[in-house]
């Protein structure tokens, strides 16, 4: 198990720049800006964390704010700019790949983008996986909170070559039931939505569940009108701006804890490996995988596995430039002119959060129908016409909460799912009584 000690702490802090970051945290305490570390953290009975390692948390995070500031501009070399990376268009970018011109992707930009990824590489091996595991082995029975409804759900990213089906780097597949003996393949025509707790309206009714290719999205509020007393306590109306996505008719879990079990059952040696190691590490059984702490382990596992895959692309796209190959998309169906009156046509993409899928409908040579499910809505969707929950809402249950006026644990259970609405998601006081005030100055 990792044991954080004063000499751990020593060790960083002399690397550090000690005087540095010491004068940022004194000023963001001489400002009242502690923001995130304020409210439910500090001084709440269920905070864990030694003074040392309370010290440590907050210094990495000023860090790993400096360290993405700096990552993030791998993407403006890449696209021209971050964030809002509307850039990334098929058909071009707004840096486009030449190797003979000073103001495109070269061989300049490869060695930058080189040197982006060893930053962070080295940040992620000497800063977030050492402070996960430290923050991890004061909060152990957190790998019995949190477990979810059990079934995941992987597109797939990466691939591997060029062809038509392609390996990919992170597997596809579902499990379900946490039956970590297999990965079932995955089949989009199995993916529905319902809308029965869901401010929509579908023409059939609103029991029945649509493939996104039938999809329909009619709005109708029937929620509570300011002032607001209560929000959406009455789980047997609608009570969401979020439909209930299923597959196979049952719930599924997204993101990367779904994207690391796939992974680890599939045999990818190095997602087993790192896995592995850090069960070993907190001392946890598998079972601690399908937790809350198990998810916070698997996006920093991931995080590792990827940063250590990026070297290798970069060397791929070098390697393609100086062959002469530039070519950044198949172009042999972009002429809107060769495409049949009627179509169908589906797109899949493990982002952050999970599993994005895109379904369009083409009639008459123009879209009648686009769908999107995106990860957030998979996993904070409602219950559906059957009262199954989501991920979010299962998760949830059994949740212990020391103190009620201030219920941390359930944003910690939440937030372990990386949310869209991020810090966005808090709990509100019945009473309308005023918690914290952050003053940003």
């Amino acid at each position: 198990m990792y044991a954080f000690s004063a000499l751990n702490f020593t060790d960083w802090w002399t690397e550090s720049s000690s005087a540095r970051r010491g004068d940022r945290l004194k000023g963001l305490v001489d400002r009242g800006q502690l923001g995130p570390f304020a409210n439910t953290y500090w001084g709440h009975p269920a905070y864990r964390l030694p003074p040392e390692a309370n010290l440590m948390a907050v210094a990495h995070y000023l860090e790993a704010l400096e360290w993405q500031r700096e990552f993030i501009k791998m993407h403006a070399v890449l696209g021209g700019k971050n964030p809002h990376l509307q850039s990334f268009l098929v058909g071009g970018m707004a840096t486009p790949v030449d190797p003979d011109s000073q103001s495109a992707l070269n061989m300049h930009t490869i060695a930058q983008s080189k040197a982006f990824v060893a930053n962070a590489r080295d940040f992620v091996r000497r800063v977030y996986i050492p402070d996960l595991l430290a923050v991890a082995s004061f909060y152990k029975d957190w790998a019995g909170h949190g477990r979810g409804i059990g079934n995941y759900m992987v597109y797939g990213e990466y691939p591997d070559d060029d062809s038509a089906q392609p390996p990919l780097f992170i597997p596809r597949g579902i499990i379900r039931g946490r039956d970590l003996s297999k990965v079932e393949p995955f089949d989009q025509a199995k993916v529905t939505e319902y809308v029965s707790h869901s401010w929509y309206d579908y023409q059939g009714g609103d029991d029945v569940a649509l493939h996104p290719y039938q999809g329909e999205t009619t709005p109708n509020y029937t929620g509570p009108t300011p002032p607001y007393e209560m929000l959406g306590t009455e789980t047997n109306k609608k009570y969401s701006w979020l439909k209930s996505p299923r597959y196979d008719g049952e719930p599924m879990e997204v993101g990367p804890l779904a994207r690391m079990l796939v992974a680890f059952v599939s045999g990818h040696a190095r997602v087993k490996e790192l896995v592995t190691a850090v069960l070993k590490q907190l001392n946890v059984g598998p079972e601690a995988l399908f937790s809350t702490l198990g998810r916070v382990a698997a996006r920093g596992i991931e995080t590792q596995v990827i940063a250590e895959k990026m070297d290798a692309w970069v060397d791929a796209l070098a390697a393609n430039m100086g062959a002469g190959e530039l070519r950044i998309h198949d172009n042999s169906k972009w002429e809107p002119g060769t495409w049949p009156a009627e179509a169908s046509g589906a797109g899949f993409h493990e982002a952050p959060r999970g599993a994005l899928g895109h379904w369009v409908q083409i009639r008459n040579g123009a879209i009648s129908n686009y769908q999107c499910v995106v990860p957030s809505t998979w996993n904070a969707g409602p219950r559906d016409a059957k009262d199954r929950r989501g991920p979010y809402e299962e998760a949830l249950l059994g949740t212990p909460v020391a103190d009620p006026a201030r219920p941390i644990e359930l944003l910690r259970t939440v937030h372990s799912f990386d949310p869209c609405m991020a810090c966005g998601v808090h709990v509100v006081d019945r009473e309308r009584r005023e918690i914290v005030t952050v003053r940003a100055v």
